[in-house]
């Protein structure tokens, strides 16, 4: 399950800012193969023929995905700049990284948890460091009344049935080590018949996760690489087995300076996303980045966006406090750090 084929035998090999890639094998064809016979053999392959489907694609595609790592330590000085209340958790994504540095390892990150009130920029985080380290990111909101179906798919039994994310992440997409948020994760709602966490039991466990076993596919694959990011409002919700698999980071609110600071790049970056954003000016004013810096982080992108409209439709390239929707000029919608 864990074999993998090196493509770049060392980090000098390759320039500074392009990842190194290894072709990791995430499932064994084997393993699909006898599933699709006997599957075929028992006449009931047009009954369950969303599952056959499913193991032709996976050996048609066969079970080599991508495991990359940064090569060389990046400069990380933009993510701080732009997630300044993220520090300590950036400082432990560059400890891993330098670590994989100068070998053939892979990355492994322990699993992270972020502790914090709703709008700190938390799942934000969480894509910057997938764009970091050169793969994808899927999302699993625990807030789902299927939450638990969501991570490990339901029986094929079921009318309706399918993979779970981690499989479709790993079957379906490009890396052997994406990184997948569970989103809310203190808001999963157990009943006595099913744990919408026990998945994660295995899950966060480097061994057990080599030879994790969908529901739907009833195959093994290897989710031992996923890089695992998760959140949450309250410690106190969450099943203490749970934690003790995560290296937990209390994310506080911005200080205002550190919120002007957010809502300058996000202003940047939209701009310089943008044929039209050229012709606005280069840095907002400090009137609108004072009324920006009251907001969620969350929410100022969509803010700037409503801005930068209602600016074009005054046939103005220069954004005003008026610009920015009502509710930024109110009450403030989130506390400070002083």
């Amino acid at each position: 399950m864990s074999s993998s084929n090196s493509l770049v035998t060392s980090s000098s090999s390759s320039p500074i800012g392009l990842p190194i890639a290894q072709m990791r094998n995430v499932f064994k064809a084997d393993d699909v193969e006898r599933k699709l016979h006997r599957l075929q053999a028992s006449g009931a392959e047009r009954e369950h023929e969303i599952l056959a489907t499913m193991y032709q694609r996976m050996l048609d595609r066969g079970p080599e995905r991508f495991a990359v790592k940064p090569s060389g330590v990046p400069d990380m000085a933009p993510l701080y700049d732009l997630l300044p209340n993220f520090g300590e958790v950036l400082d432990d994504v560059k400890r891993h990284v330098a670590l994989s540095q100068d070998s053939r390892d892979s990355l492994e990150v322990t699993p992270i948890l972020l502790l914090g009130p709703p709008g700190v920029g938390k799942t934000h985080f969480a894509r910057q460091i997938a764009d970091l380290l050169g793969t994808s990111m899927s999302l699993v909101p625990m807030s789902s009344m299927t939450a638990g179906w969501l991570l490990s798919g339901s029986s094929s039994q079921w009318k309706g049935s399918k993979p779970g994310r981690v499989f479709e992440s790993l079957v379906e997409g490009q890396y052997a080590n994406p990184v997948i948020v569970v989103d809310e994760i203190d808001k999963a709602s157990a009943d006595a018949q099913y744990d919408p966490l026990g998945a994660l039991y295995s899950l966060l466990e480097h061994d057990t996760a080599q030879n994790f076993v969908d529901e739907f596919a009833d195959v093994p694959v290897d989710a031992s690489q996923v890089i695992w990011i998760t959140t949450a409002n309250r410690e106190s919700a969450i099943p203490d087995p749970i934690l003790n698999r995560m290296n937990v980071f209390e994310i506080a609110p911005p200080s205002p300076e550190a919120a002007r600071k957010i809502a300058a790049h996000l202003y940047r970056s939209i701009r310089n996303e943008h044929d039209w954003g050229q012709r606005f000016e280069q840095e907002p004013r400090d009137d609108v980045l004072d009324l920006m810096a009251t907001q969620a982080p969350r929410e100022m992108r969509r803010s700037l966006v409503t801005a930068f409209g209602n600016a074009r439709l005054a046939n103005r390239y220069e954004m005003e406090p008026g610009d920015l929707p009502k509710a930024v000029g109110g009450k403030s919608r989130m506390g400070f750090l002083q």
